[in-house]
């Protein structure tokens, strides 16, 4: 018996920690609701993450067996699961928080004690860490190196899937259930807890479909067209040029093998502009290891500047602020169109993350933490790597940032990607009276003006071009510059 304990990879499809325990199978599927994990979860992603779950016990359930739930602390469930199966061996994907990271040990080392085998694998990436290096065998802080190399490695193809025979049946899994009925953890057969049961509210915010069916029908659609506008349209959010895969690939719905085989099929027999779209896509997937190796070689960042200044950043951190930036209430069109787009749909558009992000740290000086723990409790594809990286990208702390110096003027950013005003007003309703040229010169007309124009609709709350000096001064005082 093989168990296969599953975490961010809920597919039976493409998943290489389930197709290596299949192999000398038959294999029990664990999932195992960690408190520690919880603790740092929002409820769009606890719904996409229950609805994902349903899926994948029913992928289970039509192949005659099962999916194994428990509510407890892995460091207990998982060889208490591995014994009551009499599991010779236990697997999983490997995940790179630190968090993580410090859990699997623990596991590890109670498989051992309880004789157990256990072989991790990495399947959410490529390559992982330490497998793409400078010549000197450092992890890359600057993504341009790192995504020639990327490129250029050989990419393996999709897992098989298991069939009926590779599984343990459904009253297998059932009685290793009933014989933990006194463990002091919660474990049963196919039964998925409610959000409440979890401690979450249902959101607020419409998650868009979970599952590896519905993933698969983003990447044929978007495989189908979109992938050949991406370069030109991706940065435009009324184009309806982006994979939505962020979410998928971040719970495992879908694995990475498959989405990447598929580009590469609709990189067949095209050239030109076409064939350097696909490879624009493609080197988001990079992004998303680039990350992750960073994370890998570097935990604290999630907590800490990856870059070092001689001295503290002085952020504001005015709380009204921050708490207009939250609300969608800045007076500064695109900004608040993006932050209402989150709070309805726990997504946002890539562009608009940049430019609020921006925004957050440059116009309104608050450290990017705000920003970041924000966005980790509303996003539905929160990723500790990818969204870490993103904010200490637009704060210009990270690896690779912004300068400090380039600062996105959100008026101009608005009126380049959004210019005729659509994606803001769709988010936006009080501006919807008003021209798209005179909404992306809000921040120019007189409060009378805007008064007149859309009277429930904030002035801009700071000015950006004596924010943007003070966001220079206040870079320059860390760097230590005279």
């Amino acid at each position: 018996m093989q168990l296969h304990w599953h975490r961010r990879d809920l597919r039976v499809a493409d998943n290489r920690g389930l197709a290596t325990a299949a192999e000398a199978g038959p294999v029990a599927p664990l999932f195992v609701f960690d408190r520690d994990v919880l603790d740092h979860a929002g409820a769009p992603r606890v719904r996409y993450l229950l609805d994902a779950l349903a899926e994948l016990r029913g992928a289970y359930q039509e192949r005659g067996s099962d999916l194994l739930v428990a509510r407890g602390d892995p460091r207990a469930v998982v060889p208490a699961v591995a014994a009551a199966l009499d599991a010779e061996r236990a697997t999983w994907a490997i995940d790179y928080s630190g968090l993580a990271r410090e859990r699997d040990a623990d596991v590890r080392l109670a498989l051992d004690d309880a004789g157990v085998a256990r072989e991790p694998v990495h399947d959410a990436i490529f390559h992982p860490p330490g497998s793409i290096t400078t010549n000197a065998g450092d992890t890359y802080s600057v993504y341009t190196y790192f995504w020639k190399k990327w490129r250029d490695r050989d990419k393996p193809d999709p897992y098989p899937e298991p069939d009926a025979d590779d599984l343990a049946d459904a009253n297998t899994l059932e009685t290793a259930a009933e014989a933990l009925a006194d463990a002091e953890f919660d474990v049963a057969a196919g039964d998925l807890p409610t959000i409440s049961d979890l401690g979450f509210e249902e959101p607020s915010a419409s998650v868009q479909p979970a599952g590896t069916e519905a993933a698969r029908e983003r990447l044929s659609a978007f495989c189908s067209d979109a992938i050949y506008r991406y370069a030109d349209d991706r940065d435009y959010p009324t184009r309806d040029a982006t994979s939505r895969l962020s979410t998928d690939l971040k719970f495992g719905t879908i694995g990475i093998r498959e989405v990447y085989a598929a580009t590469a099929a609709a990189r067949e027999g095209v050239g030109g502009e076409r064939d350097e779209s696909v490879e624009e896509f493609q080197s988001q997937l990079a992004w998303r290891e680039f990350y992750a190796h960073v994370l890998r070689e570097h935990p604290n960042v999630v907590t800490e500047n990856y870059k070092e200044y001689e001295n503290d950043i002085a952020w504001r951190d005015d709380a009204d602020e921050l708490a207009a930036w939250k609300e969608g209430k800045t007076g500064y069109p695109i900004v608040d169109a993006g932050m209402r787009q989150l709070r309805e749909e726990a997504y946002m558009h890539n562009r608009v993350r940049m430019i609020v992000a921006s925004f957050l740290t440059k116009d309104l000086l608050c450290d990017w933490r705000h920003g970041y723990a924000h966005f980790r409790e509303h996003l539905a594809d929160h990723d500790t790597a990818n969204d870490n990286g993103g904010w200490q990208w637009a704060s210009s702390t990270g690896t690779d940032a912004q300068p400090y110096f380039r600062i996105f003027n959100p008026m101009t950013q608005g009126e380049r990607y959004d210019p005729d005003g659509e994606y803001i007003t769709r988010y936006v309703p009080e501006l919807s009276d008003v021209t798209a040229n005179t909404i992306h010169e809000w921040h120019e007309l007189t409060d009378l003006e805007r008064e007149r124009l859309a009277p429930d609709y904030p002035e801009p709350i700071v000015d950006h071009s004596e924010r943007r000096e003070r966001a220079i001064s206040m870079f320059e005082a860390a760097r230590g510059d005279d």
